[in-house]
This record gives structure tokens, sequence and C-alpha cells, in this order.
């Protein structure tokens, strides 16, 4: 074997242990380029990247280089450049081997996700999702790529990205489910833009899918100021803040009472206040009066409402739709007749 063919070999060998390889290794390099790149190759295995680049420069440097050489120049610095943590330098030259069109296969597809790495640590998120999106319509597979993504994404402020790669989230789990690591960095995204109804929408897939107590009395104390929401619907806040063990206040326990009330289930709002005072919280203190007759007043229109439940009844039978109905139901229910109410 000649000199030159030797060093070919060794060169193609220690460039192959880096993850570096191609049909350009079956073509001749010269000495005055192989030589310096067999040096960067061992600095590189030594830990001085930054010593390896100086040489990448130096087979650079060789005059008439054919293509061959400059592509193995590129892959070269594309590993010296991004084991010395050089993002701007592993950049240019992994779009210089992309835009010479002789990467293929694996090795295109490693040199996309070099690039995309490298945007990321350079703090370019847009930049990043882009070239990590380019990677997968290649091929690739890798799951931290799509973390990456999600946080170039997240990063670059594109909340609404964030949200497409999540897809819609459903309590079956059709399709791919959400992680709530990433749910969470919808949230923060939305947070971040001050935008309260993309943060509640986030909280509603994170109570779906992963029903903690913190994620429910974030939603809850958030929900009524989405925009769009009815005044209508805020019994059923109070409802599910009971639920989830998130009514604490004398304050809470009142409003909730005063809607059920209002909503024409003084059943549900005697057990409110029942609750109210069983827990202690209600009762005592300078609004303990006032507590007192709202507690009169649930009680005189429990008392009213059954003693005409059978034509309430009649009523809403004979009523163009079903809200009184609801309420003879509801009322029932709360009084500890569940089959009747349901029915």
């Amino acid at each position: 074997m000649t000199r030159t063919s030797l060093l070919r070999a060794f060169v193609a060998a220690a460039l192959v242990t880096a993850g570096l390889h191609g049909a350009a290794w079956a073509q001749a390099v010269r000495p005055e380029v192989g030589k310096p790149l067999q040096e960067a190759q061992a600095l590189i295995k030594a830990g001085k990247a930054h010593d390896a680049l100086a040489k990448v420069n130096a087979a650079e440097a060789a005059p008439n280089r054919t293509a061959n050489e400059n592509y193995l120049i590129q892959q070269m610095r594309l590993a010296a450049a991004n084991a010395a943590g050089d993002n701007e330098a592993t950049i240019k030259a992994g779009e210089g081997i992309l835009s010479s069109g002789r990467a293929q296969g694996a090795e295109l597809l490693r040199t996309v996700q070099t690039i995309a790495v490298a945007y990321y640590k350079n703090k370019e998120y847009a930049k990043a999702a882009q070239w990590t999106q380019r990677y997968f319509k290649e091929g690739g597979n890798d799951p931290a790529m799509r973390t990456m993504q999600l946080q170039s994404y997240y990063l670059s402020n594109n909340c609404n990205e964030v949200g497409r790669m999540l897809g819609p989230v459903t309590e079956e789990g059709n399709g791919r489910r959400a992680t709530e690591e990433e749910l969470q960095i919808l949230a923060r995204c939305y947070l971040s833009q001050n935008d309260t109804g993309g943060y509640v929408s986030a909280i509603e897939k994170l109570v779906v899918l992963y029903p903690k107590k913190q994620y429910w009395t974030d939603l809850l104390a958030r929900v009524q100021k989405k925009p769009g929401f009815s005044d209508r619907l805020g019994v059923h806040v109070y409802r599910l803040k009971l639920a989830t063990g998130n009514i604490n206040s004398a304050a809470d326990y009142m409003e909730f009472a005063q809607l059920a009330l209002q909503q024409g289930v003084p059943a549900e709002a005697k057990e409110v206040m029942d609750k109210g005072y069983a827990a202690g919280v209600l009762g005592k203190g300078d609004e303990s009066s006032r507590q007192g007759r709202l507690r009169d007043l649930i009680n005189k229109s429990l008392a009213d409402s059954q003693a005409k439940r059978a034509q309430d009844e009649k009523d809403a039978l004979a009523a163009k739709d079903g809200g009184d109905l609801i309420k003879v139901g509801l009322n029932n229910v709360y009084e500890g007749k569940a089959d009747q109410g349901l029915k």
C-alpha cells in the first residue's frame, strides 16, 4: 500500500469513528489535505477540538482542492466545530455539506439534526424549530428532537405551534398522549404572552389528562376571566371547586349558596351552608349574623319548594324546555332522593 493510500485509509477510518462517512472516502485525498484532517481527527479524540479546527483550516489552505476534498473538509469542520461548541461554525459547515448535494441517508439526517441543535444552543429558536421540522420530514424519529422543537416554539413565543404539535387532548387518549411536561410548556407559553384564553385552555387539558388539585385550583381561579365566559355558569365553577376541595373561605361558601338559591336549587344551597358550618368556616366572626340570615332564608325557600314540589314537577313537564325539570331533579338529588331526581 502506498503512503497516499495508507493515509487515505487512516483518515477514512478515523472519520468513520467520529460518525463521518460516505461515498467520498472511496475517492482520492491528497496528503496535503488528508494529513491535517488526520491530525484534526486525532485532536478531536484527544479533546482538543479548537486545535482541530486550526488543522481543518490548514487542510482548506491546500491549493486546487477537488470537490471531494472540500466535502471532506466540511465534514471534519462539522465534527470539530460541534465538539468545540462553536455553533456558528457548526451551522456553516453543516449547511455547506447539505448544499453540496452529496449527503444522503443517515449522513444527511445526522447533519440536519446537528444544525438544528446548533441553532438551539445558539438561542436562535425560530431557526432551530425550522431545522427540527426538516429533521422529521427527512425521516428522523428521535423523541429528544420533538422535545427540542417544542421548546424552540415555546422560547420563540410561538404558542400556537406548541398547541398544534400537542394536538387535541381527549380523556380517552386518542392518538398520541401529550405528556404533563409538554402541557406545562404550553401553559407557560400562553402565560408569558398574557393570553388568558390560551392559558386556561392549556390548564383545561392538564385537568383532563393529569387531574391534580393544583391544576384545578389554577383553572377554577381563572376560568371566569376567560373571554366569553357566561355569568350563568358561575354556579358550575363553585360545584367544581367543592368537588376538588377548593372551597375554603366563608366568602366562597356564601357566594356558592346564594348562586344555588338563585338557580332555584335551595336543597343544594342548604347542603353548601351545612358544609360551611360543619367545617367551622361559617357561624363566627363579624359576618356570622349575615350568614345566619342567609341560612334562614335558604331553609324557608327549601320548605316552600318541598311544599309545592308536586305542582312544580307537573308544571315543569308541561314547559317548552327542560330548565325547570333540572331544578326539580337537582332538589330531589340534594335531598337524598337520587333515583327520583336523576329520572
